[in-house]
C-alpha cells in the first residue's frame, strides 16, 4: 500500500470535512431564511413550493442543476459567461438540501416555544426581532439539536455526491486511486473507515452538546 496513496487520501478527507463544514454553516443561515419566509403570511406558501420542491427532488439532481444551471442562468440574465467553481457548487447544493430539511426542524422548535416567551419580550417593551434573536432562538436551538444532528450526519454522507461534478473529495480520490491499482476493496474500504470515524467522532461531539444543554436547563430550573 504506497504512503502516496494514503497521502491522498487524508488529503481528500479533509477535503470533504470542509466540504461538510461549510455546508452545515450555510444550510444553517439558510434554513433560518426558510423557516421565517415560510411562517410569513405573504411568502408562506411560495417558500413553502420552494422547500417541496427541494425536498422532492433527488438529491444528486439538486447538485447537478446547481452545477450545470448555475452557469446557463447567469449567461441567461446577463449575457456573461462564467463558469462557477464545482466546491463552491457542491457546498451551495448540499446547503439547500441540509436547509430544506432542517428548516422543518427549527419550524418545528420555534412552535414549541411557549408563547409566553413572546410576551414576556413585548411586556418588556422589546421589539419582536430583539425577542426572536436574544430570547427565543437559544431556546430553539435546544429544541432543534436532536434532529439537526441527524441531518448532519446525513449531510456528511451525502457530500460523496459532489464527486460526480469533479471535487476532489474522498469517494473521488478513491475511485482515482482504484483506476490506478485495481484494488476497489482495498481504497474504498478505507473511505468507508474515514466516514465512519469522522461519523462516530460527530456523534460524540453531539452528545456532549445535549449534556451541555441538559445540565442548562436543570440550572435554570
Amino acid at each position: 500500500m504506497s504512503y502516496d496513496f494514503l497521502s491522498l487520501m487524508l488529503t481528500a478527507a479533509l477535503m470533504t470535512l470542509g466540504l461538510a463544514v461549510c455546508s452545515l454553516i450555510l444550510g444553517l443561515f439558510l434554513s433560518l431564511i426558510f423557516a421565517v419566509l415560510e411562517a410569513n403570511r405573504f411568502v408562506g406558501k411560495p417558500a413553502a413550493i420552494l422547500i417541496a420542491l427541494l425536498r422532492g427532488l433527488p438529491e444528486i439532481l439538486v447538485v447537478l442543476l446547481v452545477y450545470f444551471g448555475s452557469t446557463e442562468l447567469v449567461e441567461m440574465l446577463t449575457g456573461e459567461y462564467i463558469e462557477f467553481g464545482a466546491f463552491g457548487c457542491g457546498v451551495f447544493a448540499l446547503s439547500l438540501i441540509f436547509a430544506a430539511y432542517a428548516s422543518q426542524t427549527l419550524r418545528g422548535a420555534i412552535q414549541a416555544i411557549p408563547k409566553g416567551q413572546w410576551e414576556s419580550g413585548a411586556a418588556l417593551g422589546l421589539s419582536k426581532s430583539y425577542t426572536f434573536i436574544h430570547i427565543v432562538m437559544p431556546q430553539v436551538w435546544r429544541h432543534a439539536l436532536p434532529g439537526l444532528s441527524n441531518q448532519w450526519l446525513v449531510l456528511l454522507k451525502d457530500t460523496a455526491l459532489v464527486s460526480l461534478i469533479g471535487v476532489d473529495d474522498l469517494m473521488r480520490q478513491a475511485d482515482l486511486i482504484n483506476t490506478n491499482t485495481h484494488q476497489p476493496f482495498t481504497w474504498y474500504g478505507i473511505a468507508a473507515l474515514i466516514y465512519l470515524s469522522v461519523t462516530l467522532i460527530s456523534q460524540v461531539g453531539i452528545r456532549k452538546l445535549e449534556l451541555r444543554f441538559t445540565r442548562f436547563e436543570r440550572g435554570v430550573k
